[in-house]
């Protein structure tokens, strides 16, 4: 009896002080968030979940409970700061029992109040890039609770404890004002007096100096949950802190027209040659001039004639023969060496598998040596930069591939000749540099 009071005392005094911290924490935050709220989504949740519990120990010996006890539910109201922090006041509460065939009878009510900090580890770690409808939550905090033994030498005795949460709760969006959860959650009980079947004392003699010890040593209780529920989300906004993505935020009406202007002025081509004036290296290029991605006109065969004057562009010759060979040579020669040091290539847009207008003559060239060497076969090889996903970039490669495949095709080339293959990301590059990503995006060909 004396036992009882002590603890009813000491769990009073606990309570006080927790009612103390949770009002002061939960004002202090309103306070020191209120000036920055932001607007662009909701914060507030009320959170409904049930399911199984397992009391770990301490259990007297013999006494045994189920792996999975249906009898564990708790509510919940949760704030977040920010998209990836918060905090949630919860009350949990239920029943352990014995494991049916196996353990002498007993049944143990408990509740549980705690006051936890939540981060959003999808958003931190960045869950959109593969899903946006799937989520986890990570859970840590403390409060204060009650064992309370309905059968066996403790039947009646209110155990006050106090005790460390922590735990995972794993979401799906159903809507944007309902989230289906899945958590698991490992509680630690300190100062717990019985097992939790209710058939035995934590006996303070078995410690090191039983004459002065009290038996409230440390977090002796272990227990842990595992639910289904829902979180309903509350505010005028169209989603909540839990899948709000800052990147996915309106650009206002004169944020657009800025953009649309200073786009404008990047796409301006001033010597027609179909690369971007900030692109261009070559400023005023020739009319009709075949040029590489950054607008310089290309001499394939180095013979000192550009391509769209020379006659024979990938054998070298002189200017008085219009660029072709005096002498007899083999074209096909001349077009590997072309291939090999980089010069036939098919460049295309961001994500796009359609070719830029500047490089879509080389499918020409391509094109027109087939013709003249009937027994010569190529692949074509398609590439991608190293922005986005590697298996969205691996089937980019392979459209682009396609798309100058069909274009060959539509030339006339004969299907059995050509074959095309996505290979994905050119590392190659370096992918900070913008100017290296655009020759990533391209299609190569190789002479079989």
């Amino acid at each position: 009896m004396q036992l009882n009071q002590l603890n009813t005392q000491n769990f009073e005094k606990k309570f006080f002080i927790m009612k103390k911290l949770l009002l002061s924490t939960l004002m202090a935050g309103a306070l020191a968030l209120g000036a920055n709220a932001q607007n662009d989504y909701n914060k507030w949740s009320l959170e409904v979940n049930g399911g199984f519990n397992k009391p770990m120990a301490p259990l007297t010996a013999g006494y045994l409970s189920p792996s999975l006890n249906i009898g564990h539910a708790d509510l919940g109201v949760r704030y977040m700061f920010n998209e990836k922090f918060g905090a949630k006041l919860d009350y949990g509460f239920g029943s352990f029992s014995e494991s049916d065939g196996n353990s002498p009878s007993f049944s143990t009510n408990y509740w549980r109040l705690n006051l936890q900090g939540v981060a959003n580890l999808g958003r931190i770690m960045n869950f959109e890039s593969f899903s946006r409808r799937v989520n986890l939550l990570g859970h840590f905090g403390a409060g204060i609770g009650q064992v309370n033994p309905q059968e066996n030498l403790n039947a009646g005795f209110n155990d006050n404890v106090y005790n460390f949460i922590a735990g995972f709760t794993g979401q799906v969006k159903l809507s944007e004002r309902v989230a289906l959860n899945a958590d698991i959650s490992t509680i630690l009980n300190g100062r717990q007096t019985t097992s939790f079947d209710g058939a035995s004392n934590i006996n303070p003699s078995t410690m090191p100096n039983p004459s002065t010890n009290n038996g409230y040593y440390g977090t002796n209780g272990t227990w842990w949950t595992g639910t289904l529920g829902l979180s309903f989300y509350l505010g005028k906004q169209s989603t909540h802190a839990d899948w709000y993505i800052a990147a996915d935020k309106y650009a206002t009406k004169e944020e657009l027209a800025n953009q649309i202007g200073e786009i404008k002025d990047m796409l301006k081509d001033s010597d027609g040659d179909g690369v971007p004036d900030y692109l261009d290296k070559e400023p005023n290029t020739p009319a009709g001039a075949r040029v590489d991605s950054h607008g310089r006109t290309l001499d394939s065969d180095g013979d000192g004639i550009p391509d769209h004057l020379d006659k024979c562009p990938f054998a070298p010759g002189p200017a008085s023969n219009d660029g072709c060979p005096v002498e007899e040579v083999k074209e096909v020669d001349y077009f590997k060496k072309a291939i090999n040091e980089g010069y036939v290539n098919v460049y295309f847009a961001f994500d796009s598998a359609k070719p830029l207008a500047y490089s879509s003559s080389s499918v020409g060239y391509v094109s027109n040596f087939l013709k003249r060497n009937p027994g010569v076969k190529l692949e074509i090889k398609g590439y991608a930069d190293e922005l986005g996903p590697e298996d969205y970039n691996m089937k980019l490669s392979e459209r682009r591939a396609k798309s100058v495949y069909d274009q060959l095709i539509a030339s006339g080339i004969d299907a059995s000749r050509i074959s095309y293959k996505g290979y994905g990301e050119d590392t190659s590059v370096d992918k900070k540099s913008a100017d290296a990503r655009q020759l990533a995006r391209r299609t190569s060909f190789e002479v079989k």
